[in-house]
């Protein structure tokens, strides 16, 4: 498969091994609404943020929408949009690498561009996700004016490149709008209600189908010259027995249809790869919703707007699941999921999460009225739970630091160790059991004691109190009190705590 090279390129292949996990901390003071809500609004760099969500999240996402810079050399209050294109690919790859790692096994990914890096950002998708992976570049009318000020070709559109984590993504169907379910008619009062005329010829000839047909009258039709009946005879039989072709009012038109009946046909119909702004609105839209929820002022110089988003969660996801922005920007991703009752993660590295989300996610929660509201009947409540990025797990020494609680290393521990999320928060040294090996972690006290013949040493009373296990054990501690023999035949594996914690 062809791949992209750029400069730095290597070093950006291997920085997600270099990014520390950091500590994620609560703000409790900036969080609003319900106080149990697990919706999350992180402050920090995204790359940070997105390796320390890992332990916690990975392969849990089930879509992801971002919105990075365009890279279109403006520059825009709250981003440099103008970053030089090695330097903007450079950024782009280890985001992409985690969130791969976040998505779920049947999630997609929805990644808005333009010209400028579109090509390229497919390049490297193709790489990261699996060119089998590419499910559609979708073509977006961003704006609903001319541009009549624009020299050349006036750029009206935008992309949403699309990508599925594997082939088990299965997007929702869209449902039929008025103008759709206005060609179902029934002009025979057929006992089976609407129908769809549909034509029972196709474009090219084929022997086996190319045969006459029995109208009502008597005459025989055969298929315009060059094309053939859609189905072979018995099937046509079949169609004509059970009133499924449709001669016209006066049974005598020159080429029947077949019948597709509404009560028979899909709950909805299949989305399109071109989004008009009626579709899926326009930046003119997503503007002026910015300013009537902060009272008539330009906040943000390239949202977009709610209908877009809504448009692909609808797409994508369904009640409950969990959505993810790593590029928040002005909250827009956070709002209709909230409205929409998905769970979502949202991150901004600027302090507008603070001066913009923040504001934006409270008035969604208070009832307010923009946007989708009306369309999904939107009365308010939820909430959610502000973090800022914390201190590194780990220091330049190795060392853990000291604010880190047993909960957060046991799931830092098992992430490492398995790969996928810790689910629950454990209360015995006993982590979990994955794939027939038990993990334990001897840290902080856990058993009452930090002394080391009661708690983070791992000695035969220790042990003895163990969850009991009867097959393959890791076990994380301070120090270990077991000779290689006794080891061996408890078939425990003992690794200490930091020098054989990963930092994955």
């Amino acid at each position: 498969m062809p791949t992209l090279h750029w400069l730095n390129k290597e070093e950006s292949i291997k920085k997600t091994q270099s990014v520390p996990f950091r500590l994620l901390e609560s703000e409790p003071e900036l969080s609003y609404g319900d106080p149990n809500a697990q919706n999350m609004l992180i402050c920090g760099d995204n790359l940070d943020a997105l390796k320390a969500l890992l332990p916690f999240y990975a392969g849990k996402v089930k879509c992801i929408y971002i919105d990075p810079p365009y890279n279109t050399q403006n520059a825009f209050e709250h981003y440099e949009d103008n970053l030089e294109h090695s330097v903007w690919l450079s950024m782009m790859y280890p985001r992409l690498e985690l969130l791969r790692e976040l998505l779920s096994e049947n999630g997609s990914i929805w990644i808005s561009i333009d010209d400028e890096e579109g090509h390229y950002l497919k390049v490297i998708m193709d790489e990261i996700f699996g060119r089998k992976n590419f499910f559609a570049n979708i073509v977006w009318q961003s704006k609903d004016t001319p541009g009549n000020n624009s020299s050349g070709i006036a750029q009206t559109h935008n992309h949403v490149i699309v990508y599925q984590k594997t082939h088990l993504f299965n997007p929702n169907l869209l449902e039929r709008n008025e103008k759709q379910l206005l060609n179902y008619k029934n002009p025979d009062d057929d006992l089976r209600g609407v129908w769809l005329a549909t034509p029972l010829t196709r474009t090219e000839h084929r022997d086996r189908d190319y045969y006459p047909l029995l109208a009502p009258d008597g005459h025989e039709v055969l298929p315009p010259k060059g094309s053939s009946w859609r189905h072979p005879p018995p099937t046509m039989i079949k169609l004509q027995n059970e009133n499924r072709i449709w001669w016209g009012k006066n049974g005598k038109a020159e080429f029947p249809m077949e019948k597709k009946f509404l009560s028979e046909v899909k709950a909805g119909v299949v989305n399109q790869s071109w989004w008009t702004y009626d579709f899926a609105g326009s930046t003119r839209n997503a503007s002026a919703e910015l300013k009537g929820i902060f009272d008539g002022s330009k906040v943000f110089d390239t949202p977009k707007p709610e209908k877009l988003i809504f448009r692909i969660l609808n797409l994508a996801t369904q009640v409950d699941d969990l959505i993810l922005d790593s590029f928040l920007g002005s909250g827009t991703t956070a709002a209709v999921a909230h409205k929409m009752n998905r769970r979502y993660i949202g991150i901004e590295m600027g302090e507008h999460a603070i001066t913009h989300c923040i504001p934006r996610l409270k008035k969604v929660i208070d009832g307010e009225q923009g946007g989708i509201s009306k369309a999904v009947n939107w009365q308010g409540g939820g909430g959610f739970r502000f973090y800022r990025l914390g201190e590194p797990i780990f220091d330049e020494s190795g060392k853990i630091h000291p604010n880190i609680t047993f909960d957060l290393l046991a799931a830092h521990i098992w992430f490492s160790e398995t790969g996928t999320p810790l689910l629950n928060k454990p209360d015995t040294p006993l982590i979990g059991i994955y794939k027939e090996t038990a993990y334990y972690l001897l840290f902080n006290g856990i058993l009452g004691d930090r002394r080391p013949q009661n708690g983070n040493v791992l000695t035969s009373r220790v042990f003895g109190s163990l969850p009991a296990y009867d097959g393959a054990k890791v076990i994380y501690g301070e120090s270990s009190r077991f000779g290689e023999q006794r080891l061996k035949s408890d078939n425990i594996t003992f690794k200490q705590i930091p020098y054989d914690v990963r930092a994955r």
